[in-house]
């Protein structure tokens, strides 16, 4: 394995705080929708810590399965190959004297 350059230490530095702020996020959006309930309703508490403890289950579970979504998926999303740096510009004048350009 070679070094790494800085371009792709930055991309993953990148993708690993993309990848725990979205999952922390989808985590705390889990939690919320299974605990949600014992807000609006008049449950018993051991009803409400069971909820509670599931939600924490669930948003546990969502965290990790992000995490590894997004971090897994990251090398297939990477460069493909040297990136282009050059383009060759397309000649606006035809390349002969007294010709016309062939896309004109």
């Amino acid at each position: 394995m070679g070094r790494r350059s800085q371009e792709d230490r930055d991309a993953m530095t990148v993708e690993i705080g993309f990848a725990l702020v979205s999952a922390a996020f989808l985590a705390a959006v889990a939690f919320v929708a299974v605990t949600m309930t014992t807000v609006f309703l008049d449950l018993p508490r051991t009803a409400e810590h069971v909820l509670v403890r599931i939600g924490a289950v669930v948003a546990a579970v969502v965290f990790v399965a992000r995490l590894v979504d997004v971090l897994w998926g990251f090398p297939r999303r990477g460069r493909r190959g040297p990136a282009v740096t050059h383009r060759p510009q397309t000649p606006s004048q035809p390349s002969q004297p007294g010709r016309t350009s062939p896309d004109s």
